[in-house]
């Protein structure tokens, strides 16, 4: 007998058709194909990040030139990492003209683009290159947040008071770069592509949901 009282034949039969309404659920394949591309997307992702991010860098040096040019003498993008040449001076190196530079790497908030690309993919609609090119297009402008806080906060946060008092950043603007830096680093970059997958595949959701 099996630990339900039924005869083992009949329990071990409804386990077997059980697994079966697992397997073929389309929830369950969904989730085994969104991980199947993973690891696909994350390599493109990686090794192309120098060109798909590249509009990134055009935003980020329009908001730079626009707000922060008294701090930011240049942006240079090489590979994956964007430098910010500031017209900062170390507190060391005052009297030989040095300045400071930063460097932001692009991926750390960028992550969400292979990840929703395997969302893309995993549905696979009618459509699904378009999808895919808006939803990149939507993160792209999240992506430069979290780039532009990571900045801030390492000149007028990390960098030190010698550093940081030349920003002219008062204590509440501190606090401001310091929330903006852990929502576009722990956030946005898997909240984002979560909300425009879902937005651009109500559709499938919809079947999805008819389904159970």
């Amino acid at each position: 007998m099996s630990p339900t009282g039924r005869p083992e034949g009949e329990y071990r039969s409804a386990q077997r058709e059980g697994g079966l309404v697992v397997l073929g659920s389309p929830v369950a394949r969904f989730i085994v194909r969104v991980f199947a591309w993973l690891p696909l997307a994350f390599v493109v992702w990686y090794f192309a990040a120098p060109v798909l991010l590249w509009p990134v860098r055009l935003a980020v040096e329009a908001v730079v030139t626009l707000g922060l040019g008294d701090l930011v003498r240049a942006v240079e993008q090489h590979g994956s990492t964007l430098t910010f040449v500031t017209s900062l001076r170390p507190g060391e190196a005052r009297a030989t003209g040095g300045t400071v530079t930063v460097d932001v790497n692009l991926l750390v908030y960028s992550f969400g683009l292979p990840l929703y690309a395997a969302l893309v993919l995993a549905v696979r609609e009618r459509g699904w290159l378009r999808r895919l090119a808006l939803g990149a297009l939507a993160m792209l402008p999240f992506v430069a947040w979290g780039v532009l806080a990571d900045f801030l906060k390492n000149v007028a946060i990390a960098s030190g008071p010698l550093v940081a008092s030349q920003t002219g950043f008062v204590a509440w603007q501190r606090e401001v770069i310091a929330f903006a830096y852990q929502f576009g680093a722990l956030v946005l970059p898997t909240a984002v592509p979560a909300i425009a997958w879902v937005v651009l595949h109500r559709g499938f959701l919809e079947r999805l949901r008819q389904t159970h």
